[in-house]
């Protein structure tokens, strides 16, 4: 019967022409060498090499055979490489970062699928509200809002659009009305904040449409915006990502035009193609962008939906 691994032999008999060579390449004697690939014409039925004093030379069977020989060698290679990629695969750690605001909300649920399915891949999330820098290694994987695409050796790819609209609670607008314009904003309570590098378009957004004096309550984080708006006390701007996904709120006013935004999943050139990083991306980026193309329709679809109740609540001084 023929023993695939003596094909290493003749493999490196017909590249060194000698035994003796093969064995050092080999890191196996002369003796086992010559012995291999005796054994291996015998399992053949054939001569493979003539045997000179200046060394091994292939017989025509053996030429006929060596491109055969050559591709199984590249077979066992790539099934070899494909099992190491497993190993890795199964063992390896991935740190996520990305904002608070999207690690509680719609990613707790594909991240708990992802385990189902890959339950030795670990995740280390990490929901600072400082960009990690991944080309320094501080992350492996980013899910980051950003206009652009920018950063020395990063790779990605936009799995939604990075829209923020005004929603309030569907409790809040059956008392209060749903107001449908930014100049109906003034009549209700508006939340304000969302953490420094919310605050810094959030707020300049509300500046330019006079309405700072609207705002009653003001929260450092993103997900402060989402509970206040969650428990009834008024509107604010929420990432349409999060908040069209959640049945107790309402879009009031379609996302505006002036920013270009986008949620992007991103990862460094050097790690694109580390079997655990690259499960999870792949994984992610297919969950994000047909929850994206859902959410968009629900938006849409609500945005048509009739006011509630006629009721609004009174004027501000």
């Amino acid at each position: 019967m023929l023993d695939w691994n003596d094909l290493r032999y003749f493999l490196a008999v017909a590249d060194s022409g000698s035994t003796l060579a093969a064995g050092r390449a080999l890191r196996v004697s002369q003796t086992t060498a010559a012995r291999r690939v005796t054994a291996l014409e015998e399992s053949l039925g054939t001569t493979l090499f003539e045997r000179r004093q200046a060394g091994y030379a292939l017989t025509p069977a053996g030429e006929a055979l060596l491109d055969h020989a050559r591709k199984v060698e590249a077979a066992a290679s790539a099934f070899a490489d494909a099992a190491a990629a497993q190993v890795r695969e199964v063992s390896g750690g991935v740190r996520l970062t990305t904002e608070e605001i999207f690690a509680v909300t719609v990613l707790a649920p594909i991240l708990r699928d992802l385990h189902e399915l890959h339950p030795s891949i670990r995740i280390e999330l990490d929901t600072s509200e400082e960009v990690r820098d991944l080309a320094a290694g501080a992350a492996d994987v980013a899910l980051r809002s950003a206009d652009t695409l920018s950063g020395g050796g990063l790779v990605g790819r936009r799995v939604a659009t990075g829209d923020w609209a005004i929603y309030c609670s569907r409790a809040y607008a059956e008392a209060n009305g749903r107001p449908r314009s930014r100049r109906a904003l003034r009549r209700h309570p508006l939340i304000g904040g969302g953490g420094r590098n919310v605050w810094l378009h959030y707020g300049e957004w509300l500046k330019r449409n006079e309405l700072e004096d609207a705002v009653a309550i003001h929260h450092g984080s993103a997900t402060g915006l989402l509970s206040a708006v969650r428990s009834g006390f008024g509107l604010a701007a929420l990432p349409c990502f999060v908040a069209d996904f959640d049945p107790d709120l309402i879009c009031c006013l379609p996302p505006g035009q002036e920013g270009h935004k986008g949620l992007w999943l991103l990862t460094h050139e050097r790690l694109r193609h580390v079997p655990p990083v690259r499960l999870v991306l792949d994984f992610l980026a297919e969950r994000l962008t047909r929850l994206a193309y859902e959410g968009e329709q629900r938006r849409a679809s609500a945005l048509q939906e009739p006011l509630l109740p006629t009721a609004m609540p009174p004027a501000r001084s």
